[in-house]
């Protein structure tokens, strides 16, 4: 990209997507403080809504893209809420599995209607969302390419 010359950190992407970020997760926290859930938390229970069957800890952290150091502290917090339990598998006590509750089962379909309830507040066609969406994904994976082949090196 020879016309990058970086002058103003508002032109740069990176700190577009990372304020984007920020305002995002201040967003969410907002529309899920009744359910005395964070950001990180909604989009583990996401991925347990989307699989509907108990999850190991690994696959989990892999859906979010999170290690097990930063996601272990989350579940903990998210069992004393009563969201999931664990099940340690009696061969391996290594391995625990994670199965949604009663009450993650039954606020499914509350917390997703809060959550549409708040996008619908962004000025943002469906259409629009869904090319942000995939505009965002596909700098990731420019982004994931760039990184694997300099960590290979």
């Amino acid at each position: 990209m020879k016309e990058y010359k970086p002058e103003h950190i508002e032109n740069e992407l990176c700190f577009a997507i990372y304020s984007a970020q920020k305002f995002y997760t201040k967003f969410y926290s907002e529309s899920l403080r009744d359910f005395n859930l964070t950001y990180p938390q909604y989009l583990t229970l996401l991925v347990l809504w989307e699989e509907k069957r108990p999850m190991m800890i690994k696959e989990i952290g892999a859906r979010l893209k999170l290690d097990t150091g930063t996601l272990t502290p989350l579940l903990k917090r998210m069992e004393k809420d009563e969201w999931f339990t664990r099940t340690h598998v009696p061969e391996d006590g290594r391995k625990v599995y994670i199965e949604l509750t009663k009450k993650a089962v039954d606020n499914e379909n509350v917390i997703k209607n809060q959550i549409k309830t708040c996008l619908d507040s962004i000025d943002m066609t469906y259409p629009e969302y869904q090319n942000s969406v995939e505009t965002v994904k596909s700098i990731g994976q420019k982004i994931k390419k760039v990184d694997e082949t300099l960590e290979s090196r």
